[in-house]
């Protein structure tokens, strides 16, 4: 019975720290909003005019993002800015596109809103200026039922998306938030590159424009990592330049205990779906030893890849021999600079990512380096 009690009690106590924590969330949220409404009363009644004659501007604490509206009926204007300052954004709003383009020069914005039908400029031609003009600004397009195919077509000039009039106050933030997450993934991929000698597991925690280089570990040209342990045994998994080309991994075949392999032969598979690419051996020698838990969490595979995610041993035939076929430390940094930019020029051409298409990527970055006997 007293078992019970306390059991009855710790259960009582969690609900009620979890009321607690739901209530105190809610009056946070209420306090922000009441902050931002107050906020919004306030600015509209600033004047602006020396920066635009329509000008509105409203900003908030901490924004989201930083966002402009161009739109010739006021009343869109409003909701806009009713709608996305309550929700955390910052937002400028003005009544025609040269006054859009005027502020797109001076100011730093995240996003532009532009309706595709007005006066004079029409959404298309603040689409392309925009481009033009800063092209780090995505642009998306405030249509009619009518206009959607204009709407769409505008998205070959540089717009990213449109939204339909009329929307909802939920349909409105969604679709800002979802633009702000699109922009950011853009942004972080188009970060330059940074290659790192590390301690192996700081690989597991790195940004993915950060590539990690394991300090202690040679690599070889196939991408896979090899580490000489206190038996004189070598053990190898995937490096981190495959990893983050590649992407998720569903799968592994792993190489078979007492297999005997040459450096350049195939040594493990990675597979996603119907994607596979096959990884070839960094030295020649039998394989001792197999990690079984990637056979239960293939993940651990890019989750740890120079930890847990350690694919197999090698009793090496020639160590002192073929290690001149390695590198170790700065080369492989200076080395992997140099795939990276090979890794870019291939997305320029517009083939499908690394992520997307592993047959390609095998055969420009791992093939390479199996034609070695």
């Amino acid at each position: 019975m007293t078992a019970l009690l306390v059991v009855l009690m710790f259960v009582g106590f969690v609900v009620l720290d979890v009321l607690v924590r739901v209530a105190h969330r809610r009056m946070e949220e209420a306090r922000e909003r009441k902050g931002r409404e107050a906020v919004l009363q306030t600015a509209l009644r600033l004047d602006f005019t020396h920066e635009a004659r329509s000008l509105k501007r409203v900003e908030v604490e901490t924004p989201r993002a930083r966002i402009l509206a161009v739109d010739d009926e006021p009343v869109i204007l409003d909701s806009f800015r009713k709608i996305l300052v309550l929700a955390g954004f910052s937002v400028d709003t003005v009544e025609s596109g040269p006054e859009a383009l005027g502020l797109v020069q001076r100011r730093d914005y995240d996003l532009v809103f532009t309706d595709l039908k007005m006066p004079g400029m029409d959404g298309s031609e603040v689409v392309k200026a925009v481009h033009h003009l800063r092209p780090d600004v995505d642009v998306a397009v405030i249509t009619g039922f009518g206009t959607i195919e204009s709407a769409v077509d505008t998205m070959q000039h540089g717009a990213v998306d449109y939204v339909q009039k009329p929307f909802t106050e939920d349909e409105l933030v969604e679709f800002a938030k979802k633009l702000l997450v699109r922009r950011q993934a853009r942004l972080e991929a188009q970060r330059e590159p940074t290659v790192r000698i590390v301690v192996p597991a700081l690989a597991e925690t790195a940004a993915a424009h950060e590539y990690c280089v394991p300090g202690g570990a040679f690599v070889s040209e196939g991408h896979t990592w090899a580490r000489i342990e206190a038996s004189g045994q070598l053990r190898t998994g995937l490096d981190d330049f495959a990893r983050k080309a590649l992407g998720a991994v569903e799968g592994v075949e792993l190489p078979k205990a007492g297999q005997t392999v040459l450096r350049g032969d195939l040594l493990f598979t990675v597979k996603r779906g119907r994607l596979a690419a096959r990884f070839p051996a960094p030295m020649s020698g039998k394989v001792v030893e197999v990690n079984q838990a990637l056979s239960d969490d293939a993940a651990l595979l890019t989750r740890s890849p120079y930890g847990r995610g350690w694919v197999c041993l090698i009793q090496p035939k020639d160590l002192a021999g073929e290690l001149a076929f390695l590198k170790i430390g700065k080369p492989v940094a200076d080395w992997y600079r140099v795939e990276i930019q090979r890794l870019r020029r291939a997305k320029g051409t517009g083939a499908a990512p690394p992520s997307e298409d592993w047959a390609a990527f095998e055969q420009e970055f791992l093939l390479p380096a199996a034609a070695v006997h």
